[in-house]
């Protein structure tokens, strides 16, 4: 199991498939993690689905009508693209063809994306349960998806 050094800046994600530990940037993307800590804090992504995943890339979720669509029903994020690598792992916010449309989803990288790097904006890093990563469901859309059970501040769990 991951040792967790940072229970304030780190997210546990129970999924369809099984745990993920996530590491938060906030030195990076001070917004997107304030924003990905409030939306768990708020039960946002409990029981969203993963709507988009394409194997050999990532897995999309983050949507509460499973469309890609949709967000929260705050305002979008100004982006904070930063220099580290889209690569296994890295977590990043999902947005539309403006900057600073970021909101509520995101996307795991199953494997390198470097053409992602410093075009969308890293906000944390799997630090365990990318098997569990690997099992989720893939489509365009995803029929019968895998979803978020709970999504949860390491600190408040």
């Amino acid at each position: 199991m991951a040792e967790i050094k940072d229970p304030e800046n780190t997210i546990i994600m129970d999924t369809t498939k099984g745990k993920v530990v996530i590491q938060l940037f906030p030195d990076v993307a001070p917004k997107h993690v304030a924003r990905i800590k409030e939306l768990a804090r708020e039960k946002f992504y409990d029981g969203v689905v993963f709507h988009r995943v394409i194997e050999g890339f990532m897995a999309q979720g983050g949507d509460p009508t499973g469309t890609g669509m949709g967000g929260s029903d705050k305002p979008n994020l100004p982006a904070e693209f930063n220099n580290m690598p889209h690569v296994r792992g890295t977590c990043s916010m999902a947005r539309s063809q403006n900057p600073n449309s970021a909101n509520s989803q995101f996307f795991i990288c199953f494997g390198d994306a470097a053409f992602l790097n410093r075009q969308y904006t890293v906000w944390g890093q799997v630090i365990e349960g990318m098997e569990n990563v690997d099992k989720i469901k893939r489509g365009e859309p995803v029929r019968d998806p895998d979803s978020i059970k709970t999504m949860r501040v390491a600190a408040d769990a």
